[in-house]
C-alpha cells in the first residue's frame, strides 16, 4: 500500500474531547503473554476524531467502524483498512478518521511482532498495511468476518479480541533461542534505567557491537541510541502525565535531559505533546496510550 500524499497534520492541532471517547484495556491470555503486551477496545462516536499515536510498538488492529489515515513524520500518509497491521512507530504519528471509529486490536511486543509477522521492524517501521498483504489471505478473511459480526452486534469486542489471540497464537513462527535471548536482554536493558548505558547493552548482547545494533533495528526496529532515547521520551512522558507525580521523582527525570529545552523537544517528538500538554488533561487518550503498561519492553 502507497503513501496517499505528503501533507501532515500539527501535533499541537486541536484534539477529541477526551469524554467522547472509551479506550478499554482486555486481558492477554497467558500464552501470549510475551506476544502481546495488551488487547485494546477503542471506540469515539464523533463524527470526526482527530488523536496522536505516540511512538508504539506494531499492533494487529480491526476496525470495524471508522475510516481515516494516520500521518508519519516523513510526510507518508498510510489508508486504514478492516485488517490493519500497524508496525512500529518511530515517533508520534496525528491520525484522522471519519467517525464513529470503534477498533480492537493486539498490542505485539517485540517478540510478537518478529515471531507473527517475520518481517524487518525498522524496515518496515512507521506503516499502516493491510493485514492479508503479510499475514495471508486468511487473516484478512478473519477480520472481515470479525468486523462484519460486531457491526451486526453478533460478536462484542472481548469475543473479537479473543479471536484475535488465538488468530495470532496460530501463525507464529518461533524465533532461534538466540534471538529470543537478545530481545529478553534488550527489554533488560531498556527496563534498567531511564538514559541506560550504550555499553551495557554491548556487553550483554552476546553479538558484537555491530551484530547488536543490527539486530536491535531487527526486533525493535531502531538502533540503540535511538531506542534509548525513544523511551526515555515515553517513560519521562507517562510520569509527566501523572498528576501526583512526586517532587523528586520529576527531578530524577529531568535530569536524564540536557536542559528544559531538550526535554520538550524530545517528549514531543515521541509522545507528540510536550510535558505542559500532557498535565493539562491527565485522561486523554494520548495519557491512555502512554500507560507504562504499554511499554511492556521495559518489563
Amino acid at each position: 500500500m502507497g503513501s496517499e500524499g505528503r501533507r501532515s497534520l500539527d501535533l499541537d492541532g486541536e484534539l477529541t474531547q477526551t469524554s467522547r471517547f472509551e479506550l478499554r484495556y482486555l486481558p492477554v491470555p497467558e500464552q501470549l503473554a510475551h506476544h502481546v503486551t495488551t488487547f485494546y477496545h477503542f471506540r469515539c462516536d464523533e463524527p470526526e476524531i482527530r488523536e496522536v499515536q505516540p511512538a508504539a510498538v506494531g499492533q494487529l488492529a480491526l476496525f470495524p467502524r471508522g475510516q481515516g489515515t494516520i500521518h508519519f513524520r516523513d510526510g507518508s500518509i498510510d489508508r486504514a483498512h478492516e485488517t490493519n497491521l500497524l508496525s512500529p512507530v518511530s515517533v508520534a504519528a496525528p491520525f484522522v478518521v471519519e467517525g464513529p471509529f470503534h477498533a480492537i486490536g493486539a498490542a505485539l511486543t517485540p517478540l510478537g511482532w518478529a515471531e507473527l509477522t517475520g518481517l524487518h521492524a525498522g524496515e518496515h517501521a512507521n506503516r499502516l498495511y493491510a493485514a492479508e498483504e503479510y499475514l495471508g489471505e486468511s487473516v484478512g478473511n478473519l477480520g472481515a468476518r470479525l468486523c462484519a459480526a460486531y457491526r451486526e452486534g453478533t460478536m462484542d469486542a472481548v469475543a473479537c479480541a479473543e479471536a484475535l489471540g488465538q488468530c495470532i497464537g496460530s501463525h507464529l513462527s518461533p524465533l532461534s533461542d538466540e534471538h529470543r535471548q537478545l530481545i529478553a536482554r534488550t527489554a533488560a536493558w531498556l527496563s534498567g534505567d531511564l538514559n541506560p548505558d550504550l555499553d551495557e547493552l554491548f556487553a550483554a548482547s552476546g553479538y558484537s557491537r555491530r551484530q547488536t545494533q543490527r539486530l536491535v533495528d531487527r526486533f525493535f526496529g531502531l538502533a540503540p541510541t535511538t531506542l534509548r532515547r525513544k523511551y526515555r521520551a515515553l517513560r519521562a512522558a507517562a510520569l509527566f502525565s501523572q498528576p501526583d507525580l512526586a517532587p523528586e521523582m520529576e527531578a530524577m527525570v529531568r535530569e536524564c535531559f540536557y536542559d528544559q529545552s531538550h526535554l520538550i523537544r524530545e517528549i514531543r517528538l515521541f509522545a507528540g505533546r510536550t510535558p505542559a500538554r500532557l498535565s493539562d488533561d491527565p485522561d486523554s487518550y494520548l495519557t491512555e496510550m502512554l500507560d507504562l503498561r504499554n511499554l511492556r519492553e521495559l518489563r
